[in-house]
């Protein structure tokens, strides 16, 4: 017997049906929350100590030596802990602090003048092409860093060639090339075993055809290894020869997680080669953020880019403002 009170479903009704019954999906997350999540270590670190330190009450020097610990454990260094002090130290003179409440603050502003000056945009517009150098340490994640860079600069609309030039360590050049494929991107890459070959190719390519940034790959060096060092000083020789002036910018690529140990990279690198610009990637891990300040003060390079997890986009540009709001709130 019919039910003549029963009505098909449209298609229509069915696809609202499910719509209603399928979970929403997760909002995206903005690149502030990212940086946030990615901090997590640190904020805890610093946030649980802090409130019990900024909780109130009266300005003293047990207050500035509790401070003082909670900045050390939380990579910030020796020499960088004291100047920060100094300046909080400083800013309770000139303002009449005197509770504890009110340095909070003060610390976020002191962190932000150590941290600002490391702040400077790269501007690849000065040279076509722009040669980008990558230095770094085996395992502090250059060969990732170069296939977000390039995703980067392809999103502001320039055309990227990337230069397999670590020809030490195995897969090297096959990761290059499936970060390659996946933005499309042309990657030189030579059977010879010689570094300096592969970036000289590629950097005559990329005149040749225009291209806007060339991504040229080392292989990784302890900064202990002087020998190995010189190979990356000739790669840098080489580039001079292929395009003078070049490399335009000499990138090192520094792991978060290695704290302190990321001061002495800076400086040995830094040494050999003049870097230019720095990478800290990794702040996702276990990662204690507080390291930057120890890098402002030890050798304040400008740090380009902060990497903040695995997906393709998560590496931005450094920005001193938006790191100490996310180290804070």
């Amino acid at each position: 017997m019919f039910n003549l009170f029963k009505k098909d479903k449209s298609p229509t009704d069915v696809t609202a049906q499910a719509e209603l019954a399928a979970p929403p999906e997760a909002p995206a997350l903005s690149w502030t929350e990212r940086l946030k999540q990615s901090l997590t270590r640190t904020r805890s670190q610093l946030g649980n100590q802090l409130a019990g330190l900024f909780g109130g009450g009266r300005i003293d020097e047990d207050v500035y030596e509790e401070l003082e610990t909670i900045l050390l454990t939380s990579d910030v260094g020796v020499s960088a802990t004291q100047a920060l002090l100094e300046d909080i130290r400083n800013r309770v003179k000139r303002q009449h602090l005197d509770d504890t409440s009110q340095l909070r603050e003060a610390l976020k502003q002191a962190l932000l003048e150590l941290l600002s000056p490391l702040q400077k945009p790269l501007d690849t517009t000065t040279h076509q092409p722009f040669v980008i150098m990558l230095v770094g340490v085996n395992g502090a994640g250059k060969t990732t860093t170069i296939g977000k860079l390039a995703n980067f600069f392809q999103a502001q609309g320039k055309s990227v060639l990337i230069a397999a030039g670590d020809t030490f360590r195995a897969a090297a050049r096959e990761q290059l090339q499936a970060w390659g494929e996946r933005n499309q991107v042309h990657v030189v890459t030579n059977q010879s075993g010689d570094a300096a070959a592969v970036i000289y190719d590629a950097v005559n390519s990329a005149r040749a055809k225009n291209i806007d940034i060339v991504l040229a790959d080392t292989a990784g060096r302890l900064p202990t290894q002087l020998n190995l060092m010189e190979e990356i000083r000739k790669v840098q020789r080489v580039i001079g020869k292929a395009i003078p002036e070049a490399p335009h910018e000499i990138l090192l690529v520094l792991d978060a997680n290695t704290g302190q140990n990321a001061v002495t990279q800076v400086k040995a690198f830094d040494d050999a080669l003049k870097v230019s610009g720095l990478v800290l990637s990794k702040l996702d891990g276990t990662a204690k953020g507080g390291v930057i300040a120890a890098i402002a003060q030890a050798r304040p390079i400008p740090i380009r880019y902060i990497g903040v997890g695995e997906s393709i986009d998560d590496l931005r540009p450094f920005n001193a403002e938006e790191f100490v709001e996310a180290l804070f709130s």
